[in-house]
């Protein structure tokens, strides 16, 4: 990582060129962009399916994000671009204290956090939500802000499953809340309870994200059957 993982030298330029970089390739709506806090730390949590939403979140945030991204990306040249633009590699399927310490890192010099709470690609309908985002969120006091990416199309991590040329993309920032006031007591037990808080909050924001866009129609249909 950089000497000061909250001074990374390459995210404001990454963050200037990634809006028209990424509308050369798809046609993108960025709504409710002004309920990401400008200043202090903040968390966006967004939904999963396709390799695109990460970029698309950094890209439309009005702030530099600093992401989440798995350990096995930060190999070879894009090592030391990753670690530039302040991405926090992590160890999945195992407790990363690592990580969680450059994130309480980050977000208490008063910047901003990205993850993807479902842990990976999957169904992006938040019906699960790791525990490390409650926890973050309980020990650094920040808000979370929910993020919907909505036409990025099935579940995929290669170019080939990326969005069609020109396709139409909505990326929706909903209003920030706090899932829990710390109270110094952060057993399993309180984790798990406001684990389930958020994903009720991420999966409220889901709908009405839809909804806002015209997208019911994109449910997925165990979302719809249930």
């Amino acid at each position: 990582m950089p000497t000061d993982i909250t001074k990374p030298p390459l995210a404001g330029a990454a963050h200037r060129i990634g809006i028209p970089l990424l509308r050369s390739f798809w046609r993108i709506r960025s709504l409710g962009t002004h309920h990401v806090p400008l200043g202090g730390p903040v968390i966006l949590a967004g939904n999963h399916t396709n390799f695109a939403d990460g970029p698309l979140l950094y890209a439309f945030s009005p702030r530099p994000v600093h992401f989440w991204i798995k350990q096995e990306m930060f190999a070879g040249p894009l090592d030391p671009v990753l670690r530039g633009i302040g991405h926090i590699p992590v160890s999945r399927g195992s407790a990363d204290r690592g990580m969680i310490m450059n994130s309480l890192t980050v977000l208490k010099a008063g910047n901003a956090l990205g993850v993807f709470p479902e842990g990976t690609r999957g169904e992006g309908d938040f019906a699960e939500v790791q525990h490390g985002l409650a926890y973050l969120a309980m020990r650094s006091g920040a808000p979370i802000v929910p993020v919907a990416c909505l036409g990025t199309g099935d579940r995929g991590a290669s170019i080939a499953a990326l969005p069609a040329f020109r396709a139409k993309i909505d990326v929706v920032y909903g209003k920030p809340f706090q899932p829990v006031e710390d109270t110094g007591t952060r057993s399993r037990r309180a984790v798990a309870e406001a684990s389930e808080r958020i994903r009720e909050r991420l999966t409220a924001h889901l709908h009405e994200a839809r909804r806002l866009t015209g997208r019911t129609h994109e449910v997925p249909a165990a979302d719809a059957a249930a």
